[in-house]
């Protein structure tokens, strides 16, 4: 299954300075696309997911616009050519 993530700025040291990774996922939910992102781009899942498997606090993934909290979280269901969008959350005031 080929899925599309879309890497902000600050992650892209581990995609070498790539700003959209092209993956083929083996399995059919978010938790598979982020592990085989993580062997595209080694390091990265630790940015994405706590110690405990959970999605980390700032770190906001859209799967085509929706955003995945809203969804099954890391267990949403991916379709063929799927776009995940990786969106660092802003705070401040």
């Amino acid at each position: 299954m080929s899925i599309s993530i879309r890497i902000p700025t600050i992650l892209r040291t581990y995609t070498g300075g790539s700003a959209t990774v092209e993956i083929e996922a083996t399995g059919g939910t978010l938790q598979d696309a982020i592990d085989s992102l993580e062997v595209a781009a080694p390091g990265i899942k630790g940015r994405l997911i706590d110690d405990e498997g959970k999605l980390r606090r700032f770190i906001n993934l859209y799967i085509n616009d929706d955003d995945v909290r809203f969804l099954d979280g890391l267990a949403s269901v991916l379709n063929d050519g799927a776009q995940i969008s990786i969106v660092p959350a802003v705070a401040g005031g």
